[in-house]
């Protein structure tokens, strides 16, 4: 370790180790600081009986040549390092309804989206066209979202008015209809209350433009970014968990880890949950108001996970997830389930390896739980780090939860039980202690129709040499976390000086 930074990054999650990665290409030394064994937050995978589970990333977006995250990712230079599958063309997220045994499909491409939908639904041609022209318009206010240059997207308040349940019910009066455009609404935590319908454009325009699979798992992702990072110079530390912030005056000096190490710099970037960064900051050097308001944004609900290792050559690959509800009813309101009628929605997606063709290897499944639900535990922790054992308790919880969902998932798929050689489960504990998430939230802060500006977080803190990046800042998942870090670094480097070095990178070279 150096004795100092220009840039000490505290979690390595894709939000830090992307502005690590844009920070040390432009001449700053950067060191990132993680607390478990592993680099990546929401990347990480782990392995159960030889077997490859990730623990966020189940299919990414706009990654063919030319897309948004394909452009980010090029001026990364981590393209080449990535082993990917593109999804079913014609289907790459199914929706499914209790026992309704029509399979709704979401196809790749604007045009194979429409007229596939147009095909089963071919009285509602007005409302689907309608519906692909608005995801297009909305995602196009997003400037960085097509890295075009433009006023940050805060500034057009009337986009954060808009809820994505009651647009989608305003286009038709058939039900099943809306119910299929809402239908991949877990990959944000739909709530019919709160969540606006620029929440649902974001999330679902890149999948609609392309959909891949990570051979392997999303870790891939993470080693690329480290290995380039090592490259400009970067310098990165496993079981190196932030303990405290050393100030004098106003600024940061230092931060320590919890083995004794002090680690100096000129500029830090918390990757960690804003709540949780500000906890370990302490009252003394921020206002109340300000403090107050971060820890009073509602963060997202968790998920209760299935991971399923299956008997070899028995369940047969799908190259496509399913999205499925117990009743059209449920698409926005899963979230508020009862102990009787859980779970009332889950996504299950399937792993994927070089050789993946005819048999599926394992399953993921996932759907809503409140962190309400593990309170009784919520003061163990448990990482490869640190072993915790959380008790006799906890192993009945998860192994009565395990087998409502699996009982669940077999009214869609009947001989899922017969194929499955062990199972494994997370619960929003395991989120907590792996990913850093305030309450093992899935994808950081609600964002709230009826109250844009509650849950904006800038990446200029109140501290002079502190900066927020991740996906409680503007969007979650890959490309939203990506983002995310472009405009946290920009802070350092300038918005249009970084989108411009960005663009160069994408141009084609001129043949010699």
């Amino acid at each position: 370790m150096k004795d100092r930074y220009d840039v000490v990054i505290i979690g390595s999650g894709l939000g830090g180790l992307i502005s690590a990665n844009i920070l040390a290409r432009e001449g700053y030394t950067v060191c990132v600081l993680e607390k478990n064994n592993q680099y990546g937050g929401n990347l990480q995978t782990f392995v159960r009986d030889k077997t490859i589970f990730d623990t966020g990333v189940h299919y990414i977006g706009g990654l063919s040549e030319g897309q948004n995250l394909y452009q980010y990712f090029k001026y990364l230079d981590i393209l080449d390092d990535l082993n990917l599958k593109k999804m079913d063309e014609d289907g790459f997220d199914i929706i499914t309804f209790g026992n309704d045994q029509t399979e709704y499909k979401h196809a790749q491409g604007y045009q194979n989206f429409a007229e596939t939908l147009i095909d089963q639904f071919p009285e509602e041609e007005k409302a689907i066209k309608s519906y692909c022209a608005k995801l297009k318009e909305t995602c196009n206010q997003f400037p960085l979202y097509h890295l075009k240059h433009g006023k940050p997207y805060i500034e057009n308040l009337e986009l954060f008015e808009e809820s994505a349940k009651e647009y989608i019910e305003s286009l038709t009066t058939n039900k099943k209809l809306i119910s299929v455009l809402s239908g991949s609404n877990l990959l944000y935590a739909g709530d019919g209350k709160t969540t606006p319908f620029y929440v649902h454009a974001l999330s679902v325009n890149s999948y609609i433009e392309s959909a891949y699979r990570c051979v392997n798992g999303g870790s891939q992702i993470s080693k690329a970014l480290i290995r380039k990072l090592k490259k400009f110079g970067g310098e990165a530390y496993k079981y190196k968990e932030v303990v405290a912030f050393n100030f004098d005056d106003k600024e940061i000096v230092s931060v320590t880890t919890k083995d004794g190490k002090e680690i100096k710099g000129t500029t830090f970037i918390s990757n960690v949950d804003p709540k949780l960064t500000l906890k370990l900051i302490g009252g003394q050097k921020l206002r109340k108001s300000y403090i107050n308001r971060v820890q009073n944004i509602e963060s997202v609900i968790s998920t209760f996970s299935l991971y399923i290792v299956l008997k070899p050559n028995t369940f047969k690959y799908r190259n496509k997830n399913y999205y499925h509800f117990k009743g059209e009813n449920s698409i926005w309101t899963a979230q508020d389930y009862t102990q009787e009628s859980w779970p009332e929605a889950y996504m299950v997606s399937m792993g994927v390896k070089k050789d993946t063709d005819q048999w599926g290897e394992s399953i993921t499944a996932m759907t809503y739980m409140n962190y309400d639900e593990v309170i009784p535990w919520e003061n163990t922790f448990n990482t490869v780090a640190h072993k915790n054992d959380r008790g006799q308790t906890y192993e009945e919880f998860k192994a009565q939860k395990a087998e409502a969902f699996i009982k669940e998932i077999e009214k869609k798929f009947p001989e899922i039980r017969s194929c499955i050689q062990e199972v494994y489960t997370s619960t929003p504990l395991s989120y907590r202690d792996y990913i850093g998430n305030n309450r093992g939230a899935a994808y950081g802060y609600v964002k709230d129709v009826n109250n844009p500006l509650k849950s904006f977080v800038s990446p200029r803190t109140k501290i002079k040499n502190l900066l927020f990046t991740g996906q409680s800042l503007n969007m979650h998942g890959i490309l939203g976390v990506t983002i995310s870090a472009v405009i946290t670094s920009s802070e350092l480097v300038g918005r249009e000086y970084l989108l411009n070095k960005i663009l160069e990178s994408n141009k084609e070279k001129d043949p010699q």
